[in-house]
Order: C-alpha cells, then structure tokens, then sequence
C-alpha cells in the first residue's frame, strides 16, 4: 500500500510539473551553422537550448531574425527569451540571465604556409581581414586599424571566408573555431579535395558569460539551468557538438 501511495505521489507530481510548463518562443539568428539551421529546427545550440528546457517539460519554439534583431524581439516582448543580447545588457527589459548554453570561439585564421604571427592589432597592419557581421563594433581595438586603411571586410556567408582564405584572396579570418571548422568539412567533402593547413590565433580571452541566453521568467532560466547541468553530466551535451563537429 505504501509503495502505491508513493507511486500515485510522483505520477501527481509529474502532472502538476507538465501542467506549469510552456512552450517558450525564442530568438536565434536566422542562420549560424553548426550552431543553427533554422530550415530544419536543429543545429547545436537549438539542440542543447531544446533539450535543456525539456529537462523540466518545457518545448522551446524557435523564431529566427537578422543576428543584429534577436536582442531587440527581447526588448519588444515579441519572445520569451533571445540566444544572446549582443553585448547590451537585457536586466533592465526584464530579462534574466542562463548559464552559457555554447562557447562561441573567435579566433583570427591563417594559412599556415603564411607563417603570420598575430600577437596585437599591430600586427594586423597591411593585411587584409574578412569577419562576421558587426565583428567590427566588437573587436574596434583589433579591427579599427584595417577598417581605416580600406582592408576589412564583413561576410556573413561563412562558407565564403572559408574559400577565400584557402583561395588566398584574404589574408586573415576572424571566424567562431567550431563554425570555421564545420564549413572546412563541408567544403572538403563538397569538393573533395583537402583545404590547405590553417593555424589558430587567439587574441581575445574567452569569456564564457560573454553570451549567455536571456529569459524572461526566472523560473524558466532556474528549469533550463538545471537542464543544461543534466546535458553535461549524462554525456549528452558533448554527444550534440560530436554529432555536428565529425
């Protein structure tokens, strides 16, 4: 009897979880391979956004905008969380800050042949510099110097950087190392032919509470939390990056 007791406990308990919870409508940018592929609701961070708020019976509905609006659909209250406020701070529009759900990487790219070291923004100088939009709003220390001399260019196909870069038609890339290194695979594949050798220069530090999702209930931010700490420990979080990554 008692173990029927504790049996009908759990499955009320359970009820009553699914009954608080909800569907939550949340900003992405609109195309930000391996990480988003709004065509088809995947990518690694919808992934582990997804099945964190699964963890506690929440269903995240997506909703894609040009990378620079997903902050401000937050401020509108056209969403009920963004991917990431793009350097402003979104407490002041209600909003409550999650654990970071990814680790974007940015990373100056070079042909190895070059032999380029990369140490300051000095060392930028005379050469020409392709990024992603609005990298030049993050980075002016870095950037402002080959913005001024007419040799920076912003590219959100980043595809692109890749061809060019092994094309020699640039000469540096900032570019997130993951999604660098997902479209050097599909390029490979795609034209089946290795890409020339490229080395990695990190110039900024890493801060992971640099992007971070934003919600705007805290019980909600509390329930994805607990969810993304379920996707570490059970393997799951790292099983998502290999799968996009290999």
């Amino acid at each position: 009897m008692r173990m029927r007791n504790i049996f009908a406990a759990a499955l009320l308990a359970a009820h009553a979880c699914l009954a608080q919870a909800e569907p939550i409508i949340m900003s992405f940018g609109e195309k930000i391979p391996p990480f988003v592929f709004p065509e088809t609701d995947s990518g690694i961070e919808l992934e582990v956004i997804g099945e964190a708020l699964a963890y506690r019976g929440h269903q995240l509905q997506p909703r894609y905008f040009a990378f620079a609006r997903v902050p401000m659909a937050f401020k509108a209250h056209q969403v009920d969380a963004a991917m990431t406020d793009l350097g402003e701070d979104l407490r002041p529009y209600g909003g409550f800050y999650g654990d970071p759900a990814v680790l974007y990487d940015n990373v100056l790219i070079t042909l190895k042949e070059r032999r380029l070291t990369i140490h300051s923004p000095a060392d930028l100088r005379g050469l020409s510099v392709i990024a992603f939009q609005g990298a030049a709003k993050r980075y002016p220390d870095w950037l402002s110097g080959v913005q001024s001399a007419g040799q920076y260019f912003e590219q959100n196909n980043q595809e692109l950087q890749v061809l060019t870069l092994d094309a020699g038609h640039y000469d540096v890339v900032l570019c997130d190392r993951n999604i660098y290194r997902y479209f050097a695979l599909q390029v490979e594949r795609e034209q089946h032919r290795p890409l020339k050798p490229v080395e990695y220069h990190a110039f900024v530090k890493l801060n992971p509470l640099n992007y971070r999702p934003i919600f705007r209930s805290e019980k909600i931010r509390d329930d994805f939390n607990a969810g993304l700490r379920h996707l570490k420990d059970n393997g799951r979080y790292q099983a998502i990056y290999a799968h996009y990554l290999q």
